[in-house]
């Protein structure tokens, strides 16, 4: 099969067959071989963080994280990191620069790529893999360039035997795909075992999730070298992660693990979300149903908080890699089920938009919407579907004024994501505003709109979470409480505030004059 095809779909082998899951056993006679150098293909949201953190805990392995984007390497370099997350900068500190009397540094950033895999004897492949936007599968199956282009890389310059895991999400059987392109690019003789070990990380408490992971699973051929490559990773991993959580199952089942994961929890919110219209409709409160749900212990309270619908770059593309799959096996009932799930998000977006537009007596024209957050979560800067996309599109279209405030976000990045249809391209100029604050933003406001749960947007009383490792100026402001008797005197009236994630305390705005519209309740 080619290797360029972006769903490697093989048929199931009798050697392939299913394994059960083991825990890695240390006190085994045979003594797992010891990683002396680690190079990380990519240098994003997965990459640098798990590089940090395994760098952190082991201070006698080499990490080098390599990427051709040389304005990306040098920021990691600096203490004015590329990306967003909390304690990050603590974890990179401390591995990137060393300390004289403790260690000397180990973590390292470069964008010589060749040298940096030659060296290494086990390679992280964390590199993007989104929804294909072109020819078979566009819009659903996974794209596969990137991570074909970093084999064919190590394929082309390895010198020795390496062991390749797969970090970024792939497709069921992406590890054959590897195989073929390494087969086809690699010195005769050489050898490469491949392991799956994706991450379950969420953005904004990724850090907290690499030092105490619920499990870290890795895939790998029954094979005494595969086993013995997992052995090798497991002890990495086993630095500072308990052996019981350190699970081993067939690649396969590892690599379809983590995008039935990531739908499974996409689901729960789909699911919270389509309860919510009905909560709206009948004089419901979806907090109180979550809550009254949420103590089933069959079900649990994760993962069940209603909002304007879910973003991020795993949810949606996770689940049409999936459906792909199913349809490519000819599971068509399979497919439009797991595609449901994203239906309804996008059905949520525009319900809301929907509702917007009705308070505001039907019409949009000449107004001023003011809306608060644009990164798909608190705690990140990341924008990658972002459920403030459509809305703002949508309310663009209806003919508003739109003025976004983000404490995180920078314009640059708003415009960039907004930028992407004509309709937004011909409204930016004159619709379409980058606020310094969130006062600048609701100044002469008919409406808010918070489409991110930022603490410092919320009136509630719980006590603020403080962030620490991350030099911005940004995380200061992210932490003050804004001042709604102050919004009030700037807005317009009536003053309208749609709670696109249920974190105001409704009855104490309106005694302030606001009229709330919050999901999930009437």
């Amino acid at each position: 099969m080619s290797p360029s095809i972006s769903l490697p779909i093989h048929p199931q082998r009798r050697s392939d067959t299913p394994m059960a899951a083991y825990q890695i056993n240390p006190d085994r006679s045979t003594k797992p071989t010891r990683i002396k150098k680690i190079c990380c293909i990519g240098a994003g949201y997965v990459g640098g963080p798990t590089s940090a953190v395994i760098a952190s805990k082991n201070p006698n392995i080499q990490v080098t994280v390599v990427d051709y984007n040389i304005e990306r390497i040098e920021a990691w370099k600096t203490d004015d990191l590329p990306i967003y997350e909390p304690g990050l900068l603590d974890v990179v500190q401390a591995a990137r620069d060393g300390d004289s009397t403790k260690r000397t540094p180990n973590l390292f950033f470069s964008t010589d790529v060749d040298r940096c895999i030659a060296e290494a004897e086990l390679i992280l492949l964390s590199v993007n893999t989104p929804t294909k936007s072109l020819g078979r599968g566009a819009g659903h199956a996974s794209e596969l360039s990137y991570l074909e282009s970093a084999v064919r890389k190590i394929g082309e310059v390895a010198e020795t035997n390496k062991i390749i895991v797969e970090k970024s999400t792939v497709p069921c059987r992406a590890a054959d795909t590897l195989r073929d392109v390494l087969a086809a690019t690699a010195k005769p003789g050489l050898h490469f075992e491949i392991l799956s070990n994706p991450e379950f990380l969420a953005e904004g408490t990724a850090i907290p999730n690499l030092l105490n992971p619920d499990r870290i699973l890795i895939g790998s051929l029954k094979t005494p070298r595969g086993l013995e490559a997992a052995q090798a990773l497991a002890a990495v991993y086993g630095a500072w992660v308990d052996p019981d959580r350190i699970i081993t199952i067939n690649l396969y089942s590892s690599e379809l693990a983590k995008l039935a994961a990531n739908a499974l929890l996409a689901q729960r919110i789909s699911s919270v979300n389509a309860l919510s219209a009905m909560c709206e409709s009948v004089g419901a409160d979806i907090d109180e149903v979550s809550y009254a749900i949420g103590l089933d212990k069959r079900i649990g309270s994760r993962m069940l908080k209603a909002s304007v619908g879910f973003g991020g770059s795993c949810f949606r593309k996770d689940i049409l890699s999936l459906a792909y799959i199913a349809e490519s096996l000819h599971l068509f009932e399979v497919a439009d089920y797991w595609r449901s799930i994203v239906d309804i998000n996008e059905y949520q977006k525009d319900r809301f938009t929907r509702r917007i537009v009705r308070c505001l007596y039907n019409s949009l024209s000449g107004k001023t919407l003011a809306v608060f957050g644009f990164a798909y979560k608190k705690n990140t800067g990341d924008t990658r579907e972002t459920a403030a996309i459509t809305v703002i599109d949508n309310v663009l279209t209806e003919g508003a004024n739109v003025r976004i405030y983000d404490p995180l976000v920078k314009e640059s990045q708003i415009r960039q994501e907004l930028n992407s249809t004509t309709v937004r391209l011909n409204c930016a100029e004159k619709q379409l505003t980058v606020c310094e604050s969130a006062y600048e933003a609701c100044t002469g406001a008919d409406a808010i709109i918070i489409l991110t749960e930022w603490d410092e947007f919320s009136n509630r009383d719980e006590p603020m979470r403080r962030d620490s490792g991350h030099g911005r100026k940004t995380d200061e402001r992210a932490e003050r409480k804004l001042d709604w008797t102050r919004v009030a005197e700037l807005m317009r009236r009536p003053m309208f505030v749609f709670d696109g994630r249920n974190i105001v305390d409704a009855a104490a705005l309106e005694e302030l004059g606001f009229r709330i519209e919050c999901i999930g309740k009437a």
